[in-house]
């Protein structure tokens, strides 16, 4: 039965891109409810009152719990059904956005959004997983995979609009109410129409080696995100990356040795995986790295409104989704290694671009720098997530799948530390010589540009011009050295992209040329390069 749908629920021509909808659809309410927070955050600080530590857990409760249980719920699925898996991820997303609306202290909100990120954990896997299975076909699978990589990026960058638009007009706890009846839709239709599949599931499921991931995955992002936020050398981000560290090690041991591990390790030295997981890192380390100066620069060095901010914006959203759905056509004609490598490069020319920035605003240099950062990122992920899912057998689709998305969420942690790091160093040091500003507001202007313009608001004549003159100049320069390192970690990204396979088909494990390793059919026409 491995890797086969279950009789009652087949994946039909007609019907399996209806089932991609439908995972879509509840991928995109995932990506949202991982950013719309971000602009509910001053209304639900002033009717919850919440101190600063439960602040930040209210952010960071839902990210942390759904990298931590990724591998968990995706190896699960690969064992008792992916099917059932995405369903019991629709009640709970459910259920915790109900709670989540209608909490009425720091507490519950932070448990309901805890709760969210185990029924993300759910769903997310799953619902890549599920199109391996419904899609034997690679270069069927190929669209599909762009199609759902753009409703991802989508879902992400248009959180902070939802949640905008909600908020006008309803109160904070809104932007989780409209979760609970999309989730009640799809139930019932996933129900019927998504079919059923497993890996080989005798044995065991690892329980304790299960834990020990889910452990070692919270402490580890959770010290880089204390890492990230300025807790670098604090004793809680220490102990917390040893814990991690050391429960990952006993992980990766209790797996090589294991007679039926969840995660098949061996597949990290195939250059097709291992190569496309370091992809994945890279390319979300360098992407959140400009994410983090680009609404700064906007707002506050430019001096946009929001809603111009977001409409500067959003050729960045176009260009990704763009790149999804021309994602099959380009890794046909181009084959993995050329397209991941050449979206490196396209990205890397774009950071390029973008250091030509000043205070001065120049759209048309924002523009095309922006649909070529947005089109490269989106190409890079799409050849890199789909080398990844293909590289392995149908069976262990869940397993790889869950792969992925923790070096996604690995990667957006380290580049937040690295990169909000370097930006730090150079930005700081420029604003706290300014003649005529004292220890303390020079200290307060030193740890954002925020901050800087908040101080001098506060200060008169010529003593606040100078400060907001310096501390724009320091973030500009901040701003450029952060993107030349984005600059080379993305050729980093472009070399392991050399390791991945010249063309789409190849051989892995005796599976001969032109036919997919999970018996589903014949692959596309050989693609050569030169």
């Amino acid at each position: 039965m491995s890797g086969v749908p279950q009789p009652g629920c087949p994946a039909t021509e007609r019907t399996r891109w209806t089932v991609l909808v439908v995972l879509c659809v509840s991928l995109f309410l995932v990506a949202v409810d991982a950013t719309v927070l971000h602009v509910a955050v001053p209304a639900v600080s002033a009717d919850l009152r919440p101190d600063g530590v439960e602040l930040l857990w209210i952010v960071d409760a839902y990210p942390l719990v759904c990298a931590s249980l990724l591998i968990l719920f995706g190896t699960l699925g690969d064992r008792i059904g992916r099917r059932r898996v995405l369903l019991m991820g629709y009640g709970c997303f459910g259920v915790a956005s109900a709670l989540a609306a209608l909490a009425d202290g720091a507490h519950a909100l932070i448990l309901a959004r805890a709760l969210l990120g185990v029924g993300g954990a759910m769903i997310m896997p799953a619902t890549l997983s599920i199109l391996r299975q419904v899609f034997p076909d690679r270069r069927e699978r190929a669209v599909a995979i762009g199609i759902w990589s753009a409703v991802a990026a989508v879902g992400a960058a248009i959180g902070p609009l939802v949640g905008g638009l909600l908020l006008e007009h309803f109160w904070w706890g809104s932007v989780f109410v409209v979760n609970v009846p999309l989730m009640a839709a799809c139930l019932p239709v996933a129900w019927l129409l998504v079919p059923e599949s497993t890996g080989d599931g005798s044995g065991p499921f690892d329980v304790r080696g299960a834990l020990l991931a889910a452990t070692g995955l919270f402490s580890a992002i959770l010290a880089v995100k204390r890492a990230g936020g300025g807790d670098l050398a604090t004793p809680g981000t220490l102990l917390a990356a040893a814990l991690g560290a050391a429960l990952l090690v006993a992980f990766v041991r209790r797996q090589r040795a294991a007679e039926r591990p969840l995660l098949d390790l061996s597949a990290f030295a195939r250059p097709a995986f291992g190569a496309s997981v370091g992809c994945v890192v890279l390319t979300v380390l360098a992407l959140v790295g400009l994410a983090l100066v680009a609404a700064q620069y906007l707002q506050l060095v430019l001096g946009l409104s929001p809603l111009q901010t977001g409409l500067r914006l959003l050729p960045l959203s176009l260009a990704a989704i763009t790149a999804g759905l021309l994602g099959s056509r380009m890794l046909l004609w181009l084959g993995p290694r050329a397209m991941v490598a050449g979206g490196f490069a396209l990205t890397v020319l774009a950071v390029f671009l973008l250091t030509g920035l000043d205070e001065t605003d120049r759209p048309v240099l924002l523009g095309v720098g922006f649909v070529l950062l947005g089109f490269g990122l989106e190409t890079t992920l799409f050849g890199a997530y789909e080398s990844l899912l293909s590289d392995v057998p149908a069976a262990q689709a869940g397993g790889a799948a869950a792969v992925g998305e923790t070096a996604y969420q690995f990667g957006a942690g380290i580049g937040i530390a690295l990169l909000g790091s370097v930006m730090n160093a150079l930005y700081g040091p420029s604003v706290r010589q300014v003649d005529g500003v004292g220890p303390a507001e020079a200290e307060a202007a030193g740890h954002s540009l925020g901050e800087a313009l908040g101080v001098a608001d506060r200060l008169e004549g010529p003593v606040a011009e100078a400060l907001r003159s310096s501390a724009r100049d320091g973030f500009v320069h901040g701003m450029r050295m952060t993107l030349l390192t984005s600059a080379a970690l993305l050729l980093l990204g472009a070399l392991a992209a050399l390791r991945l396979p010249r063309a789409l088909d190849g051989t892995r494990d005796g599976t001969p040329d032109g036919v997919d390793a999970s018996g589903g059919g014949p692959l596309p026409t050989r693609v050569t390069r030169p």
